[in-house]
């Protein structure tokens, strides 16, 4: 059973740092597509950042690119998103989430992934 358990939220005020961990766990950490979501209240859920294993590519919302970073580390299974510069419009609960084994892109719509973590809160204060 595939299973993602994010954390590193937190209450940062606007341009810090925060450094969010998704733990994954369930399938072979070799061969994936995760992406990361954030919604806000009253937003519909959106795609942030994604990361292919396949090529090593990244994607970005244009919004945080030049700040935030997508990685990984397959001896943890551990994909991460460094955010810097943190703005108050980043304020969500941020989750991620994996697309199932047969995808080979990244996708920014939610309908693509198959596997979501229960999320955690980031708050940016001004």
């Amino acid at each position: 059973e595939v299973q993602l358990v994010e954390s590193g939220g937190g209450l940062v005020q606007a341009g810090g740092s925060l450094r969010l961990s998704c733990a994954a766990s369930g399938f072979t950490f070799d061969d994936y597509v995760i992406g990361w979501f954030r919604q806000a209240p009253g937003k519909e859920r959106e795609g942030v950042s994604c990361i292919n294993s396949r090529d090593e590519t990244a994607t970005y919302l244009d919004s945080v690119k030049g700040r935030f970073t997508i990685s990984s580390d397959n001896a943890k299974n551990t994909v991460y998103l460094q955010m810097n510069s943190l703005k108050p419009e980043d304020t969500a609960v941020y989750y991620c989430a994996k697309r199932p084994p047969r995808a080979t892109m990244c996708g920014a719509r939610r309908f693509l992934y198959s596997y979501w973590g229960q999320g955690t809160q980031v708050t940016v204060s001004s």
